[in-house]
This record gives C-alpha cells, sequence and structure tokens, in this order.
C-alpha cells in the first residue's frame, strides 16, 4: 500500500465527499486523513489515502474523471509518515486586524525553523466595539532542539509589535 495526496476544488454542496469516499473505496484505497472547510461557496480539503500500487493509475483516473460533476481533484504521490525531529505546539492569536498578520507571524515561525503543521484563522467583529478581530489558531512543529522558552520570547517581542494576544501550549503542560 502506498500513500497518496489529494487536493480537492469543488463547489460547497451536498455529497461532495460522498462521492470521494466512493471512489477510493471502489478501487481499494482508504481514507487516512483529511482536513476539509467549505469557504466562500467553495468546498476545499486535502486528503491522504492508502491504495493499492497496482490500482493507482486507474484510482487517479477515475478521481480525475470526478470533474464531470464539477469535482477537480489533484494527485500528488506521498509517503507515509516521516518520523520528525520536532514536538507539536499549540498556538492561538487574537489581535486587531490588520493586512500583513499571517506574513509576519509565518516569517518568525520560518526563521526559527518551525513549521506550520495546520492553521486555521478568522475574522469577526469584536463583541463590545465591533471592530475586526484577527483570530488564529495553529499547530506548531517546533524543532526539539529550539527550546520553548526561546521560541516564546521571539513570539512575545512580535506580538507586542504587532499589539496582539499570543498564548502557547504543548501537551507536556
Amino acid at each position: 500500500m502506498d500513500h497518496l495526496v489529494l487536493t480537492v476544488f469543488a463547489p460547497d454542496k451536498a455529497g461532495q465527499v460522498e462521492q470521494i469516499a466512493l471512489c477510493i473505496a471502489e478501487h481499494g484505497g482508504n481514507w487516512l486523513e483529511s482536513r476539509m472547510s467549505g469557504l466562500a461557496g467553495q468546498f476545499v480539503g486535502i486528503v491522504r489515502v492508502e491504495a493499492p500500487t497496482q490500482a493507482h493509475d486507474a484510482l487517479i483516473k477515475a478521481l480525475q474523471a470526478l470533474a464531470s460533476q464539477g469535482i477537480q481533484i489533484q494527485v500528488i504521490p506521498g509517503s507515509g509518515e516521516t518520523p520528525g525531529q520536532w514536538k507539536p505546539i499549540a498556538m492561538e492569536l487574537v489581535g486587531n486586524d490588520r493586512p500583513g498578520i499571517v506574513r509576519d507571524i509565518t516569517r518568525l515561525l520560518a526563521e526559527q525553523g518551525i513549521n506550520l503543521e495546520q492553521l486555521v484563522t478568522d475574522v469577526s467583529p469584536a463583541p463590545m466595539s465591533g471592530d475586526l478581530l484577527f483570530h488564529a489558531e495553529a499547530i506548531l512543529a517546533v524543532p526539539l532542539e529550539l527550546p520553548l522558552e526561546a521560541l516564546q520570547s521571539c513570539l512575545e517581542t512580535l506580538a507586542d509589535e504587532l499589539m496582539v494576544e499570543l498564548m502557547l501550549r504543548s501537551d507536556e503542560e
């Protein structure tokens, strides 16, 4: 069994995931994990699938045939789990919305050798003022050799510059 990574783009309507899952199952594949969301009337996602190597060509062809139903799928060969020398850290951030927040945070993370495993962002009105607040929740893959105190210090400096509240949490706490 080899892994495939699928990216999915489709109009947001009922039955889209079922069509993809049916196609995978019909070709002996197994749906392992996914992240999917509806945004602005579109349905987008990423899926990791394992399937017998001999079924890959037929599965890819069948997935791409879903385009006739408006489901666009790109397939990339994936690898199994890659063991890393990192620890997962959850990060939450809230502050007044302004252009460049994601750029500034991701630049600092990349400079520290930190990979974003997951990022969910949202902008919504503040309860009292109605000003727009930016919310971000992320799972960071932090290198084991990077002390959490150093990461906390870098992020706190940036949080002060951006005027945002930032919280880090590890499973060890």
